[in-house]
């Protein structure tokens, strides 16, 4: 069924939206792919939606880290929470930039704002004693060694026999800071883009806010975002047209519709693997549960099928 019309919708951007597989991640070539991503954010706004982006960061964190790395004879290295906070400020510019000469092609009069935000999270979070967040380059076992050797509070573990990453903790997201703001602005009709990269961590200590080394996953810091600001459709892009039950294997099928409870029995049955869908199948659910009111997982290739209700798999509480 499509859109009604007007909706709030966030859009929550895959990371291939910004960066494809074996490219080198120029600037060119991330303004070229989000010249293409950022139609259907256009399509929204003439249909009369009102719209928040969001949007994932692995890659270009990964590059600042390899930057801080070769240069840390020279310069001092930055802490993760400011890479987020870097990254979003160089995506939220380019998807700014993007936006912004779309909308006069089109004769769009709409303000479009990126805005750094920080995610609230807990620090009694079992994550925090249990890294599981893989991030920035492969080393071999015996330079992973020595460097948690030089540095007790660093955790590497072996990646699919490829080599040795680092892994920080991957706490839930519990509320963003700014949300006011990102509320204000987009009921008036701003697009915003808020919670690039899962949302800089921040968790409340000795009387005040500080950050911290972790990464939120996108799509739920998305759920948290969108029913705080009172948005009725979760838009979540990945790189599948639809969810898919026994994906890869011979028999795999694709779900149309799945209701929460269909979800979580899914969930139970282990149906989704931790590096791919379930997250984002937990994202639904808690969206959904915070009153939101239908979520759609879709490709970014097939987005304008799935909003006219033609693909992709749907969710809603019923």
């Amino acid at each position: 069924m499509p859109l009604p019309v007007p909706s709030h919708v966030l859009v929550a951007f895959g990371g291939n939206a910004i960066l494809k597989e074996r490219q080198r991640g120029t600037a060119d070539e991330q303004f070229a792919n989000l010249e293409v991503a950022l139609e259907c954010v256009a399509d929204l706004i003439q249909e009369g939606h009102r719209v928040i982006i969001t949007h994932g960061n692995g890659p270009q964190v990964g590059v600042l880290m390899r930057q801080g790395e070769a240069a840390a004879e020279h310069v001092p290295e930055m802490p993760l929470d400011v890479l987020v906070a870097k990254t979003q400020g160089q995506i939220g510019y380019m998807i700014q930039h993007t936006l912004i000469n779309i909308f006069r092609e089109r004769q769009i009069k709409r303000n479009v704002v990126s805005v750094i935000t920080q995610v609230v999270v807990d620090a009694s979070d079992p994550a925090f004693s249990n890294p599981s967040k893989r991030v920035g380059r492969f080393y071999d076992r015996g330079a992973a060694e020595a460097m948690m050797a030089a540095d007790p509070d660093l955790v590497m573990k072996e990646d699919s026999k490829r080599g040795w990453r680092r892994v920080v903790p991957s706490p839930e997201p519990i509320d963003v800071l700014e949300v006011d703001f990102v509320k204000e602005a987009y009921i008036r009709g701003d697009v915003v883009i808020a919670c690039g990269g899962g949302g800089i961590p921040v968790m409340f200590s000795g009387g005040r806010y500080r950050g911290v080394e972790a990464v939120v996953d996108k799509d739920r810091a998305s759920a948290v975002l969108a029913a705080r600001c009172g948005v009725e459709v979760l838009l979540i892009l990945t790189d599948v047209e639809q969810v898919y039950l026994d994906y890869t294997e011979p028999d795999q099928r694709g779900i149309e519709y799945m209701s929460v409870e269909e979800a979580m029995d899914h969930l139970r049955a282990g149906e989704f693997s931790e590096g791919s869908m379930r997250p984002k199948i937990e994202a639904a659910i808690e969206f959904l549960g915070r009153g939101g009111e239908r979520v759609i997982i879709t490709s970014l290739e097939k987005v304008r099928d799935a909003l006219d209700g033609n693909t992709g798999t749907h969710m809603s509480h019923a």
